[in-house]
């Protein structure tokens, strides 16, 4: 397999001045949903303080996941040629915006804070998502996408068992999110994603322990 010059890994100002202006956004600035946060005014929250911390903490850890997937998909965005394929990929990402700006609101409404990590996870997840698709090409790219997306999926499930049942806000995030990110599975499998070994499921579900972890407290 002939295997991509190293200039063609180097993207061009242009490039890394929108890739510098999405990573500051995610990161650092209140993020605008073009959805409608999908909470339901019906059914009111009354939390004891122990539960706000336990949901702040849940929370947290869905922002930083959302922050990684800013990260995953504008990385994977810049490394295709495929322009259609490009168009698919940011308009996942805007859905993941949706999910950053849901989680940052709910997390100031419990009182709790960002990741002080979100540096850190962000460089992590761009890294990786620039990699697989400048070298293994767009069908592991989007392969890349699929596990992810159903690891993400099952972590939030675990969160919707876990959150507390009066938290009625949170578990209405969680769950269209849940939603979200199993399309975008089905549509990136459906694009030509191809199955990861499972070293490599077994690796992703290892690192996504440890940034989960951590987010938890940090």
């Amino acid at each position: 397999m002939q295997r991509p010059h190293p200039s063609t890994l180097i993207p061009s100002l242009d490039q890394t001045l929108r890739v510098a202006d999405t990573a500051l956004r995610a990161i650092f600035t209140l993020p605008r949903a073009s959805r409608t946060c999908p909470t339901v005014p019906e059914l009111p929250t009354d939390l004891t303080p122990v539960e706000k911390k336990h949901a702040a903490a849940l929370m947290r850890v869905n922002h930083v996941g959302e922050v990684c997937a800013q990260a995953l998909y504008t990385a994977q965005a810049l490394a295709t040629k495929d322009e259609e394929l490009r168009c698919h990929l940011q308009q996942a990402a805007q859905e993941e915006t949706d999910h950053l700006a849901w989680t940052r609101q709910r997390l100031d409404e419990l009182g709790g804070h960002t990741s002080r990590l979100n540096p850190l996870w962000y460089a992590g997840a761009f890294g990786l998502g620039l990699l697989t698709g400048k070298l293994g090409g767009d069908r592991l790219s989007l392969g890349f996408v699929v596990e992810t997306e159903r690891q993400v999926e099952a972590h939030l499930q675990s969160h919707l068992e876990r959150l507390p049942a009066g938290d009625h806000a949170s578990r209405a995030i969680v769950a269209q999110m849940k939603e979200d990110e199993a399309r975008h599975a089905e549509e990136a499998l459906q694009a030509g994603g191809v199955k990861l070994p499972a070293p490599l499921k077994g690796l992703m579900r290892a690192a996504g322990k440890v940034m989960t972890t951590t987010a938890h407290y940090i």
